[in-house]
């Protein structure tokens, strides 16, 4: 869901502005979220979740996420 994904992306260490764009990418998020396939916004977490073992952050990472309700989880095909 967006408010976690935010969440997630800004547990990410050393993220940087590159010109418009971040990296890692920024969540897909706000008007995004409703416009973005479910295919786009799985590997836009797959990038975050390797984002987070580069940076040696996993554990703290897949404790979040694993912390999410079952509510707090978008499913595909659901909007």
């Amino acid at each position: 869901m967006p408010q976690q994904w935010n969440t997630l992306w800004e547990m990410l260490p050393n993220r940087t502005k590159a010109g418009l764009s971040w990296q890692p990418a920024l969540p897909l998020i706000l008007a995004a979220w409703h416009d973005t396939p479910a295919l786009l916004k799985m590997l836009r977490l797959k990038e975050h979740i390797d984002w987070a073992e580069q940076q040696g952050v996993l554990k703290e990472v897949d404790k979040f996420l694993r912390s999410l309700p079952e509510s707090e989880w978008a499913h595909a095909g659901e909007d």
